[in-house]
């Protein structure tokens, strides 16, 4: 069965042009039935052309067995490696196609040439990268919290300032209270929005 060529192209909104991903499948000699795009967000791979492409629960594949999947990054494929890495181990290994990251000449599976070669340097230099960005996901956490610990350490209140009582606070809460005004004349007389009234009350009777 002859092999047929995938483009994938992705960008994550709508407004966003395609046009620099098409013309590279173009370059590539990509049949322009065959070059398939999303505007989705990368942070899954919950979007309708990527399923078409590698099947649902309730759908088949359109790649096959000997395809190969092309995109122009491995960033067009999504921003979550570990997610990256198991729909690579899918393709590559359920389905049996393979996949060419165009500005990445290492992550090339392709089954032309010295094919165990090629998958071995593509899945090591995947996992590589996958590690990386673990890693800088972790350090970025890391000094997050440290710059928290040193904040608060130094007397800053992180979140939102707590909203004062106003001076005549206990007074309209009490009649409030005593159903002798409405909600609405308690906050007009404390100046308040409802939601800050609301929110003052649940703090005064100790439920927040």
């Amino acid at each position: 069965m002859e092999r047929t060529v995938w483009g994938y192209c992705r960008v994550s909104s709508v407004d966003q042009n395609l046009e620099r991903q098409q013309a590279a499948m173009r370059n590539e000699g990509i049949d322009e039935k065959h070059i398939l795009c999303d505007k989705a967000s990368g942070k899954d791979f919950e979007r309708r052309t990527w399923n078409l492409l590698v099947g649902t629960e309730t759908s088949a594949p359109l790649l096959r067995k000997g395809d190969l999947l092309v995109v122009l990054s491995l960033d067009r494929l999504g921003r979550n490696y570990t997610e990256i890495r198991k729909q690579w181990e899918y393709i590559t290994t359920e389905i049996g196609a393979d996949i060419k990251v165009l500005d990445m000449p290492l992550l090339d599976t392709s089954t032309t040439t010295e094919s165990l070669d090629r998958r071995f340097i593509a899945n090591l230099v995947l996992q590589i990268l996958s590690y990386t960005a673990e890693k800088e996901r972790a350090n970025i956490r890391k000094r997050q919290a440290e710059g928290l610990e040193v904040a608060r350490a130094h007397g800053v209140k992180m979140g939102r300032p707590t909203k004062k009582y106003p001076d005549n606070w206990q007074d309209v809460y009490i009649r409030w209270k005593q159903n002798r005004i409405t909600a609405v004349d308690a906050m007009r007389e404390l100046n308040l929005t409802k939601p800050t009234f609301y929110r003052l009350v649940k703090r005064y009777d100790g439920k927040a």
